[in-house]
């Protein structure tokens, strides 16, 4: 059996049951129950699931443990069991197996790796799911004597699992358009900060010690046969570097093994006491202080901790009663009695003045400028909105400050002023503020979406990019979708779609892809007139735009007017090209399209095969990314059923 991403650490503390293999026959069923019964104890002491599979892993979990009353009949059990019973329980073992080390994926997995192949981490579920059902499905409770409780109880479990196979949740689309920004090569957005800083806080990778432990569950992923491509490989890689970089962390080659962090010392012999480093940096600390949780952080890390709104301590996670901070002199002093005794110097601080921390000044100065946005001199105002605009650029503690202090309720009337530079800077400030997650629902509550909608009709080109750049980071609250479909600002946004430059296409593009993720909003785009300007994008490559486009047309596939629309002979022939000489990702997403289409039309097969799209599929199944091959297999089977292929 291959074994899964993250299943070869040979740690012993799964109590052995990766190493039982294919034993069938040659244990006895109470073995069996213990073995099972290990695996579920197991993974029920995982402390937390990375955020991406997070709540399918604690569906997981609670379903495992409704068997744990069952097992415990089964050793208080008087008569033998059957052999067809003792083969049912072995079934029931490979599936628990199976599900163990899903779990222990997204326990102990790269982050980066699971947010990049979500969908097929969830192909993996399902796999698990219809595992137990069938299991479940074939013991024997009769001769098991199981009683009616518990048989209710796994009863009930595979209803469960029934529905679970069936449900699609929905992806964190803002993660889903961020990933793809960042991985393209042609994107301009792939080194924005703003960017990169709002992944690394979704997939909670945003400390040193984060990313010291990322590099180890990539550098274990990497080493795994066969288990990723050399394109995921390097997109995972390229981004965790983007992490690092943030930080101010040094870049090395984590492929080799001579990179894997280590300890900071002044040498290599002289070994730092872990209670004297912070558990944020990873560095000794020079000003200890402690928490409301009792934990001991630099006062510096932990400051910057609480200014990017966390009101959790970065260690245990728990909600803190207060953010005030103690210093912890006791541990300050035998720090520097253990740095004389060992003639080390601690690293001198760094220069302040680079620091993007606020001070007492720049809130001073927030203060200021907020007030200045109300002021009856049109300059002063202008130049208010500008340095609001550029403060919320690039800095978390910022936004989350110029918030506080009132500037939103300021900012949206702003909007409607007949002076472009002002309409501008409001909408690019509002814009920057949405960023912060709990600012988006203060734009939305200052009923901002009009104003921005009409600003993207009516605004400069540059206004009108940043205003659908605004609507797409607002649409990632589900409830906005509907809002700004309502207010009739998908028109426009196709309308920039069809004429604006290049980056206004792909803002135009990345708030119709969120948009249509709402069934209804689908039709609106089809009927605005979306399908004629991204059929113009996959035909013109130079515009890097072939991978979004084939994602809101695989979304238009999923209804019948978006069918009606984009099921022409010259498209298939457009997706058959694709296919056969696009990018890994172009081949994935041209796949998908098709196998949309053809599950509903089996005369697009037929026109597909006539572009000789057959073979481009076999050589997908055998070189292309994870998904395009699952989706390739997908296809050809497809094929087969029609009987369109021998």
């Amino acid at each position: 059996m291959v074994m899964d991403v993250g299943e070869r650490d040979g740690d012993g503390e799964d109590g052995g049951w990766e190493n039982t293999g294919e034993d069938k026959g040659t244990k006895s069923p109470a073995v069996l129950v213990d073995e099972m019964v290990t695996m579920i104890e197991y993974v029920s002491r995982f402390g937390d699931y990375r955020r991406t599979q997070k709540k399918e892993c604690y569906n997981l979990v609670r379903r495992l443990k409704i068997f744990l009353p069952f097992f415990d009949e089964i050793r208080h059990l008087g008569s033998p069991i059957s052999p067809n019973g003792v083969a049912s329980l072995y079934k029931l073992k490979k599936a628990i197996c199976l599900a163990t080390k899903l779990l222990k994926t997204c326990n102990h997995g790269s982050k980066i790796y699971l947010a990049f192949e979500g969908e097929a981490i969830m192909i993996k579920f399902h796999t698990v799911y219809v595992k137990l059902t069938q299991a479940l499905e074939e013991l024997p409770f009769d001769e098991l004597q199981v009683s009616d409780e518990v048989r209710e109880q796994i009863q009930l479990m595979l209803t469960q699992l029934t529905r679970a196979k069936k449900r699609t949740d929905t992806q964190d689309i803002e993660l889903a358009v961020d990933l793809m920004a960042v991985s393209s090569q042609t994107d301009e957005r792939n080194a924005d900060t703003a960017i990169v800083e709002r992944i690394a806080k979704k997939l909670e990778l945003h400390t040193v010690e984060d990313l010291k432990i990322e590099t180890v569950a990539v550098q274990k992923l990497a080493k795994g046969r066969g288990s990723i491509s050399e394109s995921t490989q390097q997109q995972i890689i390229r981004l965790l570097n983007k992490f690092k970089l943030l930080l101010g962390m040094e870049i090395t080659n984590i492929l080799d093994d001579s990179s894997a962090p280590q300890m900071s010392g002044k040498s290599q012999s002289l070994v730092i006491p872990n209670e004297f480093l912070c558990p944020i940096t990873l560095e000794i600390m020079r000003d200890p202080v402690i928490v409301a949780s009792g934990q001991t952080f630099e006062r510096e890390s932990i400051q910057k901790w609480f200014d990017s709104n966390h009101r959790t301590c970065p260690k245990t996670r728990q909600t803190l009663a207060h953010l005030s901070v103690a210093p912890n002199y006791a541990l300050k002093n035998l720090i520097t009695q253990w740095c004389e005794k060992n003639n080390f110097h601690l690293p001198k601080k760094e220069d302040q003045a680079s620091s993007k921390r606020f001070f007492v000044e720049d809130e001073d100065k927030v203060a200021r400028l907020v007030k200045e946005l109300s002021s009856s001199h049109l300059e002063v105002q202008r130049n208010a909105v500008k340095n609001i605009r550029l403060l919320s650029k690039e800095n978390p503690e910022a936004r989350v400050l110029i918030a506080k202090r009132g500037a939103i309720p300021k900012l949206v009337p702003l909007l409607s002023y007949p002076d472009s530079k002002i309409q501008e800077h409001a909408v690019t400030a509002l814009l920057n503020l949405s960023i912060d997650e709990s600012n988006k629902r203060l734009i939305t509550d200052e009923r901002a979406i009009p104003p921005i909608i009409e600003v993207l009709r009516h605004g400069s080109m540059e206004t009108r990019e940043n205003s659908a750049a605004a609507l797409f980071s607002l649409s990632i609250l589900d409830e906005n979708k509907v809002t700004i479909a309502l207010q009739e600002g998908i028109p426009p946004l196709v309308d920039l779609l069809r004429n604006g430059t290049i980056r206004g296409k792909r803002d135009a593009v990345t708030a119709l892809f969120s948009l249509s993720l709402n069934h209804l909003n689908k039709v609106r785009a089809i009927e605005a007139g979306i399908v004629p300007p991204l059929l113009e994008l996959l035909e013109d490559k130079n515009k890097g735009m072939v991978d979004e486009a084939l994602s809101i047309l695989l979304l238009l596939a999923t209804v019948t007017e978006g069918r009606q629309e984009i099921g022409q002979l010259s498209f298939i022939e457009t997706l058959v090209n694709l296919i056969r000489d696009g990018t890994p990702k172009n081949k994935e997403c041209a796949t998908s399209v098709l196998l949309e289409l053809s599950s509903n039309n089996s005369s697009h097969i037929l026109a597909a095969l006539q572009f000789g799209v057959y073979e481009h599929l076999v050589r997908i199944t055998e070189s292309g990314t994870n998904r395009a091959q699952r989706k390739a297999n997908a296809l050809i089977q497809l094929m087969s059923k029609c009987e369109q292929i021998p």
